[in-house]
């Protein structure tokens, strides 16, 4: 038997795939909003990060 058979069977299955994309998609947005909304120099900040790890370390 098919997979898609067992889907059939059940019983509004067809919601799932809107609830995924829904949540998806508001994960997106989300995401675009605090990207464009973050401080320029929290951006800078974590960019700098590895260098700084490598600089303490060569500094042992």
């Amino acid at each position: 038997m098919k997979f898609i058979y067992y889907l059939q069977s059940i019983a509004g299955v067809g919601v799932f795939p809107m609830i995924g994309l829904t949540i998806f998609f508001t994960l997106f947005l989300v995401l675009v909003v605090w990207a464009l909304r973050v401080n320029k120099e929290y951006i800078n900040d974590m960019k700098n990060i590895p260098l700084e790890k490598v600089n303490e370390t060569t500094q042992l």
